[in-house]
């Protein structure tokens, strides 16, 4: 079988496809025949040697594939040959692994797909995870009923954008081109900010009428921290789950004490929170797999590649130009 591996990190021309044994499946374990592969940043993340939960070396990258059950080990009751599953790096031991044709793992792990979905889309389902994570997790009491969401054309937002519409909400989202802006708003955005053009905060604003958004999700960090927190409206959360752009400068607390007749809420957040809490990260990834079964979501897949291209696909991940989900196909 074919599986890409890094033997060493830095650019993309550092992946390397070989030739390995087909594995068997022992006592609980079930291999699994790939049919779509996500390329994502984490998988930059670990090719670069970046990543706070870095596999050892050599490795593959590749945190999700969606394929069929191609072999089962003994006492295994829960899967069969031929089921169509779902697997994520965020149920194994450890992450990446998944660039390859074949896949074992724990029985555990998979996540049985219904009859008839879409293998390509399913595979996307991973970034719907995370956005429906941070979506649930920060609505508490008071339902929002306006988000803002920077990067609405990228993979995390873009399933944000839908799964908002799907709350409810109303949409506002940045993007970078026009492009862009058209892809945000086939996923649903109502609003969309060309930030390299247009002064956000004040669009917001303007947008809004003065009373800011209920939600934010930001993965940008940097200045446009301090902004999300002055385009809430009163009670509003900012949802901080990266931070591209680094610190802001400014003391966030002082910025917050500013802000205090509105009681604001600033979170940080990670999936690896859930690691400690596996059975809810399975929740959200079937709450997402039942979302799309039932055509409430869906996902856009933006270009397949074979996998031996592996090289290519972080290439083009890293310019940013795909829009949509990449997918590798053995």
């Amino acid at each position: 079988m074919k599986t890409v591996v890094i033997r060493r990190t830095g650019g993309p021309e550092v992946l390397e496809t070989v030739e390995q044994p087909i594995p068997a499946p022992g006592p609980g374990e079930v291999v699994v025949q790939a049919a779509a592969i996500g390329v994502g940043w984490p998988d930059v993340l670990i090719r670069t040697g970046v990543y706070k939960w870095m596999p050892p070396l050599p490795t593959s990258p590749g945190s999700d594939m969606t394929g069929t059950i191609a072999a089962i080990g003994p006492d295994v009751t829960a899967l069969a040959v031929g089921d169509s599953v779902l697997v994520t790096a965020r149920d194994l031991k450890q992450r990446g692994g998944c660039y390859t044709e074949y896949l074992l793992v724990p029985a555990t792990a998979p996540y049985r797909l219904p009859a008839g979905i879409d293998l390509d889309s399913a595979a996307c389902l991973p970034n719907y995870q995370v956005a429906w994570a941070m979506l649930q997790e920060s609505r508490g009491q008071r339902i929002p009923h306006s988000i803002f969401i920077a990067g609405a054309a990228g993979g995390v937002g873009s399933a944000a954008v839908q799964l908002a519409r799907h709350l409810g909400m109303s949409v506002i989202g940045t993007v970078s081109s026009s492009d862009k802006a058209a892809f945000a708003r086939r996923q649903g955005a109502e609003h969309v900010i060309n930030y390299r053009l247009e002064p956000v905060l004040q669009r917001v604003l303007d947008i809004t009428a003065g009373r800011g958004v209920d939600l934010v999700l930001d993965h940008v960090g940097g200045a446009g921290l301090i902004d999300s927190l002055k385009m809430l409206a009163p009670w509003g959360c900012v949802v901080s789950y990266n931070a591209v752009a680094g610190a802001p400068e400014a003391n966030i607390f002082a910025e917050m004490r500013a802000l205090l007749s509105k009681s604001l809420t600033l979170r940080c957040f990670s999936m690896h929170s859930y690691d400690a809490e596996p059975e809810r990260r399975r929740k959200l990834m079937t709450d997402v797999i039942s979302l799309l079964d039932a055509g409430a979501i869906r996902p856009a897949v933006g270009l397949t590649l074979p996998l031996s291209e592996a090289t290519e696909a972080h290439r083009r991940i890293e310019q940013g130009n795909v829009l949509g989900k990449i997918l590798l196909k053995p």
